[in-house]
This record gives structure tokens, C-alpha cells and sequence, in this order.
């Protein structure tokens, strides 16, 4: 690949980097925003749920409508809108008001994650797509790594308010390095609502998608309230929580590795073996979780698992799906995959309410294995 290319997929990591930081520093900040707006956790949680659900409802008429922009404007204009979005947040007096500006990132990501991927292999040489694919998921890893923990040591330290304010700096620093960087996308033509239907009957499609939104939904119930669980489950330090948050998103970058490196090989096999390892991890949560070495080792684990099963459904959709219908069938596969995000953090919510969050594990691996005995039986040899 050429400077320019790197460059440009730099851009776009950047942006992930960004999106994927603000989507889900809510987790790393829950007990906080709970503490200052004096809620349950379960209530602070719907600030995940809602804005799952927002990106599930929008996601396919926001693509529809812009489906015929220049991808590099449609990606400055969303990167714009974030920003603004992450001002309000930091200035939310009330938590209706921080809702409200949840709302409205959501939809920006809703297009954004509809549009990326396929971004990224277009300005690339063929040969390079899983490349660019690594890259975008790498931003994702970096925001596990620093983003989602440096946004909860901003939060304990000077207050959560400031960790929006700083993710909306950086966002407005990217919007600035793209409009010089990226290339122009020209789109590939409006996507009419008549052809859903085709897409939808295109081999494994519906299929993935069913998959989809069982292991999103089992992860997350997990996931969302993972660092409650932590502090209260495993009596863990804040210090720890942060560090174990970290290890989790470092080991992303293994997983995308595992990617790039194996996906090719065996599709079914690849993506059977990390799900059995996303089912077994959540698992193992509650039992492991009196050996605070084992229980960081575990989320390390699930964490690689967790973002090589990530990119590679990302690639599965853009492989089974025609050139024109890409960008749909990925806002479909993101609204799905956020109806899971709602779904799990609104169902482990209802687990720490009126169970114990020490469930939350055992409930997701259920889902999970689910999932997988879906993707073995029925799906694998579809796709």
C-alpha cells in the first residue's frame, strides 16, 4: 500500500477510535453518573440500552436517506455532528438532558458504523481489504485500551462530564485530519427500499443476522456491567478495575491478529471457535472471580475473542453481499448488532435488580452457547 493509503486508513482509525470510545464509556463511568444523578444502576444502564436501540431504529432509514452522498462528505458531516453531540453531554445538567445527547450520537453512529468498513476496503488495493479491516477494528482495540479506561480515570478524578468534553476535542482534532486525508468515495448509487427484498434473499444473509443479534445480546449482558461486577463481585480496587479494562481492550489487538492471520482459512471454524470462547469466558465470570489473576486473565481472553468475532461478521456481510447493497446490509448488521446491545444491557439490568449481578455471566453464556449451536447446525456452511 501506498503513504496515502496508510494515511487515510489513519483517519479512519482515528474515527473509530472516537466512536467507539463514547459508545461505550457510559460502562466504565456507570457507578458515577449513578452516584451524581442519584440512580440505580439499573437506570443508569438504560443510557446503554437507549442508545442501542436508538442506532437499531435508525440505522436503515438514516443509510437510506444518504445512501447517494459522497462517502468523504457523509463521513466529515458525521464526525462534525459527534462532536457537537459530545458538547451537549458535557454540558448535561440532568440526566434527560445527557439522554438526549446519547440520542443524538447514536445517530451519527448509526450511519457511521453503516459506512466504515466499507470505506476502508475502497481505499485500499483488493489485496489489502483484511488489512483495512484490522486497521478499523485496531481503532476499536485503542479505544478498549485507552479510551474507555483514560475516560473513566478522567471521570474519578475531575468529574464525568469532562471525559465527553475531552472525546469531543478529539473528535473536532479528526474531523480536521480527515477533510486533508481522506480521498473522496464516490457513492455507489442510492439504494431503493424495493430492493430489501433481494438483499434480504441473498445466501445466509438472514441467517447472519439471526446470529448476530444472539451473541450481541449474550456479550452484553455481560459486558455492560462488567465494572460493577468487578468492584462488587470481585471486591476489586478502582485502580485494578481500570487496569483489568485496559487488558481487555489490549488484547483486542491479539484479536484482530487472530483475524487477519487465520479468518481466511476456515470461516466456520474461526468464527465457531471464538464464540465458544466468548460462551465459556462469560461462564466462567462468577466462578473464577474470588482470583482477581484468573478473573483478568478470563476478560483477556474474551476480549480477543470479542473483537475477532467483531470484524470478522463485519467481513462475512461485505463477502456474501453484492457491491451496491454493502453499505445497507451493513446498517442492517449494525442496527441488529445494537438491538443486542439493548437487549443485553437492558436484560442484565433486570438480572442486577432482581437477582444478582453475579448472574449476569451466567446468562450470557446460555445465549451464547445458543448461538453457536445455531451457527454449527444451520448457519456455518451457508456463509
Amino acid at each position: 500500500m501506498s503513504l496515502a493509503n496508510w494515511l487515510s486508513l489513519l483517519g479512519l482509525t482515528f474515527a473509530t477510535f472516537i466512536f467507539n470510545t463514547s459508545e461505550f464509556v457510559p460502562i466504565g463511568l456507570l457507578t458515577d453518573i449513578k452516584t451524581d444523578f442519584h440512580l440505580t444502576e439499573a437506570t443508569v444502564g438504560m443510557l446503554i440500552s437507549v442508545y442501542a436501540w436508538a442506532v437499531m431504529i435508525l440505522s436503515l432509514p438514516l443509510m437510506l436517506l444518504v445512501s447517494k452522498m459522497e462517502m468523504k462528505r457523509l463521513m466529515l458531516w458525521l464526525v462534525g455532528l459527534f462532536a457537537v453531540f459530545q458538547f451537549m453531554s458535557f454540558l448535561s445538567s440532568s440526566y434527560a438532558m445527557l439522554m438526549l445527547s446519547r440520542i443524538g450520537v447514536a445517530c451519527t453512529h448509526a450511519v457511521f458504523w453503516s459506512v466504515i468498513s466499507p470505506i476502508a476496503v475502497r481505499i485500499v488495493p483488493d489485496k489489502y481489504r483484511s488489512v483495512a479491516l484490522s486497521m478499523v477494528v485496531t481503532g476499536s482495540s485503542v479505544a478498549m485500551i485507552l479510551g474507555m479506561p483514560l475516560g473513566r480515570i478522567i471521570g474519578l478524578h475531575v468529574g464525568w462530564r469532562i471525559t465527553f468534553l475531552s472525546i469531543g476535542i478529539f473528535a473536532a482534532l479528526t474531523l480536521v485530519y480527515m477533510a486533508f486525508r481522506l480521498p473522496r468515495v464516490p457513492s455507489r448509487g442510492g439504494f431503493s427500499p424495493r430492493k430489501l427484498p433481494a438483499l434480504l434473499r441473498q445466501k445466509g444473509v438472514v441467517g447472519l443476522y439471526i446470529f448476530t443479534l444472539l451473541i450481541s445480546t449474550s456479550y452484553y449482558v455481560g459486558y455492560s456491567y462488567i465494572e460493577p461486577f468487578m468492584k462488587q463481585v470481585a471486591g476489586m480496587r478502582d485502580s485494578l478495575v481500570t487496569t483489568t479494562l485496559m487488558i481487555y481492550g489490549g488484547a483486542g489487538f491479539l484479536g484482530s491478529i487472530a483475524f487477519s492471520r487465520y479468518y481466511n482459512r476456515n470461516r466456520k471454524r474461526f468464527i465457531s471457535v471464538i464464540v465458544a470462547i466468548m460462551s465459556v469466558c462469560l461462564l466462567l465470570l462468577t466462578p473464577i472471580s474470588g482470583s482477581w489473576v484468573t478473573l483478568i486473565a478470563v476478560c483477556a481472553l474474551w476480549g480477543l475473542a470479542a473483537t475477532a468475532y467483531n470484524v470478522a461478521m463485519q467481513s462475512n456481510i461485505i463477502l456474501i453481499t453484492t457491491p451496491e447493497s454493502t453499505s445497507v446490509a451493513m446498517s442492517i448488521f449494525s442496527g441488529i448488532f445494537n438491538l443486542g446491545i439493548g437487549s443485553g444491557a437492558f436484560f442484565g439490568g433486570i438480572i442486577c435488580s432482581q437477582a444478582s449481578i453475579a448472574y449476569i455471566g451466567y446468562a450470557g453464556a446460555l445465549l451464547g452457547l445458543t448461538g453457536l449451536a445455531y451457527w454449527v447446525c444451520r448457519l456455518g456452511s451457508r456463509v
